[in-house]
């Protein structure tokens, strides 16, 4: 996939994350830059191609554009912007008192998502995902890779649509407009390997990482999560059991995490002891 060559000046900084930055065309106002750290190129492509796989889907999500390479070397992907747009988490830390309405939209959203049926020669199993990343991952034991291998192989198959980091702050809205954005790890399976993600930001994250990356106090994303599982599972279950369900799939996540940061989170860790022990 032959990269285009940008210059950065033509570009202004309108935010970043864990896995790089975002800029807007100071020519173009409908052209957002989304630029990968230094060493990510690999993921910049493998971004690009499953997010024109995606958009064909007619899953809702910016449209893609070309790869890009800036005079420093650092790789990217121009989308078609969506103006005037919010996350979900944006939106409930500036309007906490909506938190049971972004909630439900975004249990919506999801589930229309998980009830896509995709060609899965087109993408990989999010089982496959967890088995390479086991494999590559230097912070487990044979023998904890091991038991982790068989959970995942004992969880439900399924052909549906997986997001792959499935956060409220990559779902975007503006007016009636409702779209999935960050789609680097989307593939197909059963969608508690998804939902996992919900419960492990709003959740499992410790008070720090929440303001960080979410921009509201922990005790507004556990009532996120709150509003979500209903609209998500239905009201006839408890909570109790919804979360005691989920616990591993979630713990699962910290191996995306740990491969992102090169790093453990003992706080996550937790989250695997119904597999570990």
């Amino acid at each position: 996939m032959e990269a285009i060559k940008i210059s950065l000046d033509d570009y202004v900084l309108t935010g970043a994350g864990g896995n790089g930055e975002s800029f807007c065309s100071k020519s173009d106002p409908d052209v957002l830059l989304k630029l990968y750290l230094p060493g990510r190129e690999g993921r910049s492509v493998e971004e690009l191609s499953k997010a024109r796989k995606v958009f064909a889907l007619g899953i809702p999500t910016p449209e893609p554009g070309e790869l890009v390479v800036t005079e420093d070397g650092r790789h990217g992907i121009l989308f078609r912007r969506i103006r005037d747009k919010k996350s979900y988490s944006r939106a409930t830390a500036d309007e906490p008192g909506k938190v049971a309405q972004y909630a439900s939209e975004f249990a919506e959203m999801c589930l229309q998502l998980h009830g896509i049926h995709v060609d899965t020669s087109e993408f990989e199993s999010v089982k496959d995902c967890y088995y390479q990343l086991l494999e590559e991952s230097p912070f487990f034991s044979a023998a904890e890779k091991d038991k982790l291998c068989r959970f995942i192989a004992d969880a439900p198959d399924a052909d549906t649509a997986i997001h792959g980091d499935l956060q409220f702050s990559n779902a975007i809205f503006v007016a009636d407009k409702r779209y999935f954005i960050d789609l680097g790890d989307f593939c197909y399976g059963y969608r508690l390997f998804d939902v996992g993600m919900v419960y492990l930001c709003c959740v499992l994250s410790d008070e720090p990482f929440v303001k960080e990356y979410f921009h509201m106090p922990k005790a507004l994303a556990v009532r996120f999560w709150e509003h979500f599982a209903p609209a998500y599972f239905g009201t006839d279950r408890p909570l109790r059991d919804i979360e005691e369900e989920i616990l591993p799939y979630a713990g699962l996540k910290n191996l995306i995490i740990e491969r992102d940061i090169h790093a453990v989170k003992p706080w996550l860790r937790l989250a695997l002891n119904p597999i570990l022990n």
